[in-house]
């Protein structure tokens, strides 16, 4: 089965030469999301907390956009500005994966895209049908 790579409606657009997701056979590999404006406009700059909900809200728009939920993540890769904040970060994502959470990886980056404080990579599994 070819790749296919898809933008999706509503979420925010590439800031590069990407593309929101790419399926291959039966899993999506997301591109990492950060807590960019669906309008455009850039980041929006705010708490940890505000930028770890617009980015799953990313995550949510691109999933849906494939017919895929959170149910159906299995990986995910996180990246943090500061691991002083794995706490605070830990208590919010484990609101968005209250039962089965996916496996996980997060790391410190010294830096990252338009100054954001996370960046979270997914994996997801299309159902079979």
């Amino acid at each position: 089965m070819p790749k296919r790579c898809m933008n999706a409606e509503g979420a925010p657009p590439a800031v590069g030469p990407y593309s929101h997701a790419v399926q291959a056979g039966n899993l999506l590999y997301m591109s990492g999301q950060l807590a960019l404006n669906p309008d455009g406009s850039g980041l929006m700059k705010g708490t940890l907390a505000e930028e770890t909900h617009q980015t799953f809200s990313n995550i949510k728009t691109v999933l849906g956009a494939n017919g895929l939920n959170l149910d159906d993540v299995v990986k995910t890769t996180v990246f943090l500005d500061d691991m002083a904040k794995f706490a605070d970060f830990n208590a919010i994502y484990a609101e968005y994966f209250t039962e089965n959470p996916p496996a996980r990886s997060c790391v410190e980056a010294a830096g990252l895209p338009a100054g954001a404080q996370v960046e979270i990579e997914i994996i997801a599994l299309f159902p079979e049908a």
